[in-house]
């Protein structure tokens, strides 16, 4: 009889490593939003993916950052730790094409860790020739004893068979902790809210005012479809108008955008409504973090 095996996997890593795109490769599926923007990630995230062997549960971090001023970002600073001591294995994920200080940060985190962490280098497509390659992961096995050090391109889906393949073999044996049909913790709120704050990040560029956040205030499931009602919060009057756009234009594309991808996700008719209001200071004040669905402190 198989031994069947489940446990937590731990994705950590600076911010923009790639750690989201990651985790969607291997689901097979959008569990996490993802933009070329720092710190996209704000939640702990569990992504279940479930085979007739094992059960591997990730949990898709905030980026560990040394920045950390306001309480929201102290707070996904403390997320990210969390993750850390539930971990059955750790995956550091780095940018093979760039080591930084908060890389240095994150590892030294990592050597107070009794749990095997695996070193990710992702991005390998961008690496020219490809000899460099080898020179890195030199470098990385220098700098810490991993239990393995896998390359891979999250976003070209190059050697993510081999990461899948090791996993389970640093997991207990337990049967599955989730349904196996289920593929994530968050609730169709809550993603519907993440797929909003992605498309604004997105439309909005460098303009994007980091004091955002989406909370949906209405989720209702009809004959006709789903009716969707959500609330873009901003710290200043100065943002709203960033937001909003000329004549709503930017209010508009956000709308369309997001509700087309939660139409093909949803598998549903999506009627969407979105306002802009103010939450003077919201992400440097634990209550209003706490209301507005971030974990608390």
């Amino acid at each position: 009889m198989t031994t069947h095996r489940c446990g937590m996997v731990a994705v950590i890593g600076r911010p923009n490593v790639g750690k989201s795109t990651l985790i969607n490769a291997v689901m097979g599926r959008k569990v996490s939003i993802v933009t070329a923007k720092p710190q996209t990630t704000r939640h702990r995230i569990l992504a279940v993916h479930t085979t007739d062997e094992a059960q591997i549960i990730f949990v898709d971090t905030p980026g560990l950052h040394r920045k950390a001023g306001k309480a929201m970002n102290k707070l996904m600073n403390r997320t990210a730790a969390n993750a850390l001591a539930d971990a059955d294995v750790i995956l550091f994920v780095t940018d093979v094409t760039r080591w930084t200080t908060e890389d240095d940060d994150v590892l030294k985190r990592l050597q107070r860790i009794d749990a095997p962490v695996v070193a990710v280098l992702n991005k390998i497509d961008k690496v020219h020739p490809r000899e460099k390659l080898l020179d890195a992961l030199g470098l990385m096995a220098a700098r810490l004893d991993f239990a393995e050090i896998i390359p891979v391109s999250a976003h070209k889906h190059d050697n993510l068979d081999q990461l899948m393949a090791i996993l389970p073999g640093f997991l207990p044996e337990s049967p599955p902790l989730f349904p196996e049909d289920m593929h994530t913790d968050r609730s169709r709120e809550f993603h519907a809210a993440e797929v909003i704050r992605e498309k604004l990040t997105l439309m909005l560029h460098q303009e994007l005012p980091y004091g955002l956040t989406v909370q949906v205030e209405r989720f209702l499931e009809e004959p006709g479809g789903l009716t969707i009602n959500a609330i873009i919060w901003v710290e200043r009057d100065s943002q709203k108008g960033i937001v909003v756009g000329k004549n709503g234009s930017v209010l508009k594309k956000v709308g369309r955008a997001a509700r087309l991808e939660l139409k093909e996700q949803l598998q549903s008719n999506v009627h969407l409504e979105l306002w802009v209001k103010v939450k003077t200071n919201w992400a440097d004040n634990e209550q209003d973090l706490v209301n507005l669905g971030y974990e608390a402190p």
